[in-house]
């Protein structure tokens, strides 16, 4: 990282509001005890579904935006949500991969809309979402690189310069990506496949450690050479 310059990066929220403000919290103790000149939060998507508070992630992270230094990356969960939006005959896709938890959070129920029709549902859901939160979410990129690293929430296609991946592989990727040991440029750090603790490997850094389920919400602190860890789960600053 260039010098004067802390990242911290975290990993896949998915509705729970209170890990994300624990994390937060952690976040700015550290901060307290090793002030540096600049310190960027750059979240790596899937701020929705699974876990029950989806609304109060997006709330905690505008807040957070006002006073904090923020890059907010789109994840394959973020990218229904706004399917759903644009196309509200699809929402269907979109409550398979557990957007009724999401729903909830707004106040509505899969019984919601004018009709029986699904695509009732998706325009209910439209007229239920903040303004704000809706320009947040159009306003997610799709990837973040700085120093020597890039940051995306899936990862990326193996071959393909860094800066001409495709917004699918960004979003969905997996094995193949997951698989490969090559060099990809920079070393990635993403998020999408739950592991039960950072994974870092030589070339890529995965930081999705299913916080909906385990409770353990994590950011990769990205110094200079120094890679650190925080978690809601230890609460520690600790080696990566």
């Amino acid at each position: 990282m260039p010098d004067g310059l802390r990242i911290y990066a975290i990993g896949d929220v998915h509705g729970r509001a209170d890990l994300l403000e624990r994390l937060f919290g952690l976040i700015d103790a550290d901060l307290a005890r090793r002030p540096t000149p600049r310190a960027l939060h750059v979240m790596l998507g899937d701020y929705v579904d699974r876990g029950p508070a989806s609304r109060a992630v997006i709330d905690a992270i505008l807040a957070r935006a006002k006073c904090r230094e923020l890059v907010a990356l789109k994840g394959n969960h973020d990218a229904l949500l706004l399917q759903a939006l644009d196309e509200p005959t699809s929402i269907g896709d979109w409550l398979l991969m557990h957007g009724v938890e999401t729903l909830a959070s707004y106040g509505l129920t899969s019984a919601d809309g004018a009709g029986s029709k699904l695509s009732d549902l998706g325009r209910a859901f439209a007229a239920a979402l903040p303004a704000e939160h809706l320009e947040f979410f159009r306003g997610l990129k799709l990837s973040f690189s700085c120093g020597d690293f890039f940051f995306a929430h899936a990862g990326v296609r193996p071959g393909i310069d860094l800066d001409r991946q495709s917004e699918k592989d960004l979003l969905w990727i997996r094995q193949d990506f997951l698989r490969h040991d090559g060099d990809f440029g920079k070393v990635i750090v993403h998020g999408h496949t739950p592991v039960r603790d950072v994974e870092r490997r030589r070339n890529r850094i995965g930081i999705d450690t299913a916080a909906y389920a385990t409770g353990k919400l994590t950011a990769l602190v990205i110094e200079g050479n120094d890679l650190r860890l925080i978690d809601t789960a230890t609460a520690a600053l600790r080696a990566a």
